[in-house]
């Protein structure tokens, strides 16, 4: 992580339309975020948050089961032209990379922001932290968060699909993928002759 650079890692949680059958001008909302806002290696910021959805205010049954948010979570949430101004909040003192795993949250936001007519919060890099994984690590298909958490033999942060829980884990993967991309530019690559006594080799063929 570059110095002095500020990052912030996002997790949303959307509602859901009742099993596959549509609802008529239907897309997910955002209903919590979690927010882990870091700069120097230290966690300067963590937000958390229930949000109301404006479209569909009332939750699936599906949604509910899936995330397990009660529907009086949402209710008692903020609006969300609030949360925007908290996003917003988190750059005036510049552009940040804002990490998520996935492009969900971001492509979500940007679609939430459209439709309530508010402008996009971040201004700086996005980084799709599933897409750096699947890049170093070779995978064929993308990895969920906590199946990477799991190859990395570490433990999550604490439940699955708690946006904050979901944050902090996003920001302990980077660490340790940033961690092993340094150490892998580091490190150079071992000769065949720093593994076996080459001269050894040549005597048993004179």
């Amino acid at each position: 992580m570059e110095q002095n650079h500020q990052y912030v890692f996002i997790d949303f949680e959307f509602t859901m339309p009742e099993g596959k059958m549509k609802m008529e001008g239907f897309y997910p909302e955002i209903i919590e975020v979690g927010a882990v806002v870091v700069k120097n290696n230290e966690i300067i910021n963590e937000y958390s948050e229930f949000v109301k959805p404006n479209r569909f205010p009332i939750l699936s049954k599906r949604c509910k089961n899936f995330l397990g948010i009660e529907q009086g979570k949402v209710d008692k949430g903020v609006a969300f032209e609030e949360l925007i101004e908290k996003l917003t909040s988190f750059e005036k003192n510049g552009k940040s990379t804002v990490v998520t795993w996935g492009n969900m949250d971001m492509k979500v936001l940007r679609q939430n922001c459209q439709a309530n007519g508010n402008k996009f919060p971040f201004r700086g890099a996005l980084v799709d932290l599933s897409m750096e994984y699947k890049r170093f690590f070779g995978d064929q298909n993308q990895t969920g968060l906590w199946k990477a958490v799991k190859e990395y033999g570490t433990d999550g942060v604490g439940k699955h699909h708690r946006a904050l829980d979901d944050a902090l884990t996003t920001y302990n993967i980077y660490k340790l993928v940033d961690k092993d991309k340094k150490y892998m530019e580091k490190h150079e690559p071992t000769k065949i002759g720093d593994l076996i006594d080459l001269s050894e080799v040549l005597n048993k063929f004179a």
